[in-house]
Parts: structure tokens; C-alpha cells; sequence
């Protein structure tokens, strides 16, 4: 089959591979320089209305640059292909005759039309960012680069097949945190469980009515436009799901595993009641940076959400005065805190020396426990 010579195409010579229950896959070549002239990077951002957008990691300059001296040199082997999904504006035309397919690939020639002015690419790469953008910077711009496609116009596919791509990958937790929500197809056990946490993560930062609203830190906000941001998504995600997840944790109630049924509504109502009387119990440690509160501090944030499972534990956050009772029990905290200026004399740390590690997370959540039920009786 002579490849078209359209000057508003790419044509390659390509393998289709029909996988059961799945789009087809392609397999075919494209030189360094179209790669990028087809497809474009999906990265994580959010819209005017707060949904997410995209799905990949920001770029990394330095492993970007170690690919393009490599892809320069004399000795250069490029054998990890570039992942795309492909609109549904491709065709690919099977070979005739008996020799065209063996029962697994079928060879053909797969057209790509190429972008006109002004409108969207046909493509977007899924897994091999920085590969592709090291090979748009490459001198050798018509090196051979194989190529792995499906066709999906969907994001959520999209999205879908990035985090199963990079589940035994480094991806950055935040990234991966902030798009489990977005994914509605059964997910890998050790993703799974992080869902529900990530998804009531995106709603405490979402909603107005919530403490959180526009402090939690994901992996798409714009440090320009949110300034306010000052929490670490996983470090709330943690919190949440900790308490989700343990018997002895004031959210796991809510969840009735025998149903895989879960009561959003009655947790959100929870986290908001709590971390409202927190806020409004330390007003002068609330919403600022971690550097000038260690409240806003991971290890804060993990510490109060344990002290969050005692004093939900014996408050009722559904009844009509929960703010107040809550607000009361953590008053009987209060004075012992050292958030923003002091020490921890039990701890033996100035205010600013606790850090996010397990050791200092456990001291500090042991302690203020500790505090909570010798002064609890106080309570009136």
C-alpha cells in the first residue's frame, strides 16, 4: 500500500492490535519534530469553575535537558515509546491480502490529519512528557521515535490510563491525590482507598462554607491566583483518610463496608463542624503559612485530626449545638498549644522545630491527647 502524499496528513505504516472489550491500539513511528506538531501536553490545571483539567505533571527541566544530550549523542537508543490518545479524527486502513493480519496485529496505514490554525491537535500525550519535549529540542529532529495510541477523546480515559500507567511509577503524590477523583473506572487497591479522602480533600478546598476553602495546595493551583494556599493536599488526604479508615477514627461510622456505601454528607458535615472550631479556637494561627504557623504544618494537621477522633468521639457533630461543644473541648487545649511563638516544654521544641516526621507527628498527637482527656472533665 504507497503511503498518500497529503500535505495536510501524516501517514505511517502501522500495527493495530484489537485488545477484548477495548479500543485498538496502534503501533507505528513518528519523527522527533512531529510529535509535538501533533500532540499536545494535558497538564493539571483547574477552569474558571474549579474542575479539574488535564492530567500531567509540570515539566522538569533538568531530566528534560539529560534526555536531549543523550538524544545529541552518537550512541543514542530511543526504545521506550511515547503514549498517545488519539482523537477520533484518525483512520487507519488495513493492508489487503493474506498476510495483512496473524490474529493478534493487523498491519495498515494509520492517517493523523494535522492541525489546521487556531484548532486543537489530534493528540496528547499520556505517558512520555518530558521524552517529547526533549525530542522537540533535540539537533536530530528526524529521529525515529516509536509511538503506542489509542483513541480516546474522552479526558477521563485519558486521565484514566496516566494513573494506571504511572501507579509503580514517582509520580508526585499531589498530582496523583489530586486526580483519583476525577476517575471513574475500578482502580488499583492501593489507589483505591485514597479516593474517597482525595474527593472530600477537593470539596473542603472547593466549598465556602468550608474551613478550608482555597488554603489546601493541589498539584493544579496557581500560586499567582491563590495565595491564600497554605495547607499540602496529601497532608489533609492523610488526615482524612486515617480516620476513615481505623476502627478507632471518628469518620469510620460512616462508612458501611458490608454496602461499600459511604455517608459524604455526614463526614463533610464532620470535618467542617471540627476544623471550623479549630479555626475559630486559634484565630491567630489560621491560614498562615506553615513557616509561620505550625498549626497550617503537617504535622499540625495530622496532630489535631487525631485529637479530632476524641472529641468526635464524644461529641455528636449532627446536633444543633455541636460548634459550640466542640469549641469548648478544644478551649480546654487551648492554653497548652504553642503554634506560632514558644515551646513545646513537653516536647522539648521550640514552636517552629516540629516537623512533618513520623516521630514528631506521634510526640505531638500523643501529647495533646494526653492534655485533652485529663482537662476534659473541666468541661462545662
Amino acid at each position: 500500500m504507497p503511503l498518500p502524499n497529503d500535505v495536510n496528513a501524516i501517514a505511517r505504516r502501522a500495527l493495530r492490535i484489537a485488545q477484548p472489550g477495548t479500543q485498538a491500539l496502534y503501533l507505528f513511528a513518528l519523527q522527533a519534530e512531529e510529535v509535538l506538531q501533533i500532540a499536545d501536553i494535558s497538564r493539571v490545571s483547574r477552569d474558571d469553575a474549579g474542575k479539574l483539567i488535564g492530567y500531567q505533571r509540570p515539566q522538569v527541566r533538568k531530566h528534560i535537558q539529560e534526555i536531549v544530550e543523550y538524544l545529541d549523542s552518537d550512541t543514542a537508543v530511543f526504545p521506550n515509546p511515547i503514549i498517545l490518545a488519539l482523537s477520533s479524527s484518525v483512520r487507519f486502513q488495513s493492508s489487503r491480502g493474506p498476510g495483512a493480519g496473524d490474529g493478534f496485529a493487523t498491519a495498515g496505514l494509520l492517517t493523523i490529519p494535522l492541525p489546521q490554525p487556531g484548532k486543537p491537535k489530534p493528540a496528547w500525550i499520556v505517558d512520555g512528557q518530558q521524552r517529547a519535549l526533549a525530542l522537540s529540542r533535540a539537533q536530530r529532529q528526524q529521529f525515529p521515535v516509536p509511538v503506542t495510541a489509542f483513541v480516546a477523546d474522552s479526558v477521563s480515559v485519558q486521565r484514566d490510563q496516566f494513573l494506571r500507567i504511572n501507579n509503580t511509577r514517582p509520580l508526585p503524590r499531589g498530582l496523583v491525590t489530586e486526580l483519583l477523583p476525577e476517575v471513574d473506572s475500578p482502580l488499583p487497591p492501593r489507589l483505591a482507598i485514597r479516593k474517597a479522602p482525595s474527593a472530600l480533600c477537593d470539596v473542603l478546598n472547593a466549598d465556602k462554607a468550608s474551613p478550608f476553602h482555597g488554603l489546601i495546595k493541589r498539584a493544579s493551583t496557581n500560586r499567582r491566583q491563590s495565595p491564600a494556599a497554605v495547607v499540602t493536599d496529601t497532608v489533609v488526604v492523610e488526615m482524612i483518610q486515617e480516620s476513615l479508615t481505623s476502627p478507632a477514627g471518628c469518620l469510620f461510622p460512616y462508612r458501611d463496608v458490608t454496602r461499600n456505601e459511604t455517608d459524604f454528607d455526614g463526614i463533610l458535615q464532620a470535618l467542617c463542624t471540627y476544623w471550623a472550631a479549630v479555626r475559630d479556637t486559634f484565630p491567630e494561627a489560621w491560614g498562615k503559612p506553615p513557616t509561620k504557623s505550625r498549626l497550617m504544618h503537617g504535622a499540625g494537621i495530622r496532630a489535631m485530626g487525631r485529637l479530632m477522633d476524641r472529641v468526635l468521639g464524644t461529641v455528636d457533630p449532627r446536633q444543633s449545638d455541636a460548634s459550640e461543644l466542640v469549641k469548648k473541648h478544644l478551649g480546654v487545649v487551648a492554653p497548652y498549644c504553642r503554634w506560632t511563638e514558644g515551646r513545646w516544654e513537653e516536647l522539648n521544641l521550640g514552636w517552629n522545630e516540629v516537623e512533618n516526621v513520623s516521630r514528631h507527628v506521634q510526640e505531638l498527637s500523643n501529647y495533646l491527647i494526653r492534655v485533652y482527656l485529663n482537662e476534659r472533665a473541666s468541661i462545662r
